[in-house]
């Protein structure tokens, strides 16, 4: 049975102060400008991977920092708690940058992970399809080969930042030879190929990081865009899947985390009757439950990530769905909580409250939906009888 610490090591909580202090040097108030203007937040971007903290979890040998799961999990947490959520996090380091490392060739590992790492080569993924939604198994983006490369053809919907990479790690299916059956398969698809398309989705969320549909016509490509063994099957999705629950849970951990500094710190100052509003209950009790709930989805983050980053993949894909669902659950009271604290400043932009109740919501649809780690709980871990 896997050991689990209960206290992070002294090296993590100074990873933890240090992207602090960074990510402070900008801000919530930079961040929404950024977004509101339609620029980037490439500078912060490229800092923290400058400073070694966007790899920290790819291999020393290709530019890493050697980490885990558990320490990029750390930096995704630490920006978002000082209002500076980066989505690529999640996907570029995380879900591509482990998927490569378990599984790219080496010639792949050399050419792609050393980017990922100090933020010059982000690399988007794919997955998502409009007539899939959360049915992986019915994706059609198909892959055939043709002599010596492969042709992609489909569809993919909700692609974070493709605008922003060079490349996007596509899933796809393939028709094995010998059984004739359907399998996903990994490619690495560069955003500038011919017959690759991507065009943005207007969201109502506040952010610099962009939602696209990706569509693809007879995207040709080489033998080696292949990523890990073509016939691996889901065993190498899901290397990336675990860690992007983790990192998502880490995102809504974060923003919590902000929310609920800027509601007690309003609620300290602010005085309407008898005192600041914090001395009153109604105002006190809301924000110490979530500060409660905030600090039990952070514990259940820290366990799955030290259950991942110990290779027990069973025991980390459960405990990654139950992380993620209570910290989107823990993140979407905090963002409301914090709006009610504020009153009727907490839907100005100014105090930058609302925008909030929209980024948690997300954590409960993406990137897996709160019903289907429901679904996986009470089949997986309490037996009960399939329901979808």
């Amino acid at each position: 049975m896997t050991e689990i610490a209960f206290t992070e090591t002294e090296e993590r909580a100074e990873l933890r102060r240090q992207v602090r202090k960074l990510a402070g040097t900008y801000g919530r108030e930079w961040f929404t400008e950024k977004a509101r203007s339609g620029e980037k937040t490439t500078d912060l971007w490229l800092e923290i991977g400058r400073n070694g903290y966007l790899g920290i979890n790819i291999p020393e040998e290709y530019g890493g920092g050697g980490g885990g799961i558990g320490d990029i999990a750390a930096v995704c947490e630490e920006l978002a708690a000082q209002g500076c959520p980066l989505l690529l996090m999640v996907v570029s380091p995380a879900i591509c940058g482990t998927i490569i490392s378990r599984y790219g060739t080496d010639a792949q590992k050399q050419r792609w992970l050393p980017g990922i790492a100090d933020g010059t080569g982000t690399m988007a993924f794919a997955i998502t399809e409009p007539d899939a939604g959360t049915n992986t198994h019915n994706i059609t983006t198909t892959a055939r080969r043709d002599g010596d490369e492969w042709v992609l053809n489909g569809r993919k919907t909700y692609i974070s930042g493709v605008d922003e990479a060079d490349h996007v790690l596509v899933v796809a299916r393939a028709e094995d030879a010998r059984t004739g059956k359907v399998k996903p398969v990994l490619f690495v698809v560069p955003t500038d190929a011919e017959g690759f398309e991507a065009r943005p989705i207007p969201m109502e969320i506040v952010s610099p990081e962009l939602q696209f549909q990706v569509f693809m016509d007879d995207v040709r490509l080489a033998a080696d865009a292949v990523v890990g063994d073509e016939d691996g099957g889901l065993v190498q999705l899901f290397a990336g899947l675990n860690p992007e629950r983790i990192m998502a849970a880490s995102f809504s951990t974060g923003l919590a985390r902000f929310a609920l500094d800027r509601a007690v710190a309003y609620a300290k100052e602010r005085t309407v009757f008898q005192g600041p509003i914090g001395s009153h209950q109604a105002v006190a009790h809301p924000l110490a439950q979530s500060h409660i709930e905030v600090e039990m989805a952070r514990l259940m983050t820290q366990k799955a990530a030290a259950l991942y980053d110990a290779g027990d993949d069973l025991a980390a894909g459960e405990a990654a769905n139950m992380a993620k669902y209570a910290a989107a659950e823990a993140a979407c009271d905090a963002a409301d909580r914090a709006v009610q604290t504020h009153g009727g400043n907490g839907i100005t932009q100014e105090y930058g409250m609302a925008g909030l109740l929209v980024a948690t919501r997300a954590g409960r649809i993406a990137p897996v939906s709160r019903e289907m780690i429901l679904n996986f709980v009470s089949m997986h871990s309490l037996g009960l009888p399939k329901s979808y």
